[in-house]
């Protein structure tokens, strides 16, 4: 499965602060802050997959991928930074 297969068929999370998704975010991601990842894992792992996380830079998705995969969910992955998901979105488009 490709990139932008997953991103049609899964789930994209903003893994950032609610201000900084107010500002800018992918189309389609929802925002569940890195420190309520761990209380939401097992809502998580009813979304549908894969689940595919991002952030500023990926480090914070970095963080909800290994917090993730540590609770059971298998089928998460970090995808990077929210410029690099919104760019890809538009190269997907065109």
């Amino acid at each position: 499965m490709t990139i932008e297969e997953a991103m049609n068929q899964g789930t994209l999370i903003d893994v950032r602060e609610p201000f900084e998704y107010q500002m800018q975010h992918a189309e389609g991601a929802i925002n569940i802050p890195l420190g309520q990842i761990m209380a939401k894992a097992g809502e998580i792992n009813k979304m549908k997959k894969p689940v595919l996380l991002y952030c500023q830079s990926g480090n914070r998705s970095g963080q909800a991928e290994m917090v993730l995969r540590q609770s059971g969910v298998e089928d998460a992955y970090n995808i990077g930074g929210v410029y690099e998901v919104i760019q890809l979105q538009k190269s997907v488009r065109v």
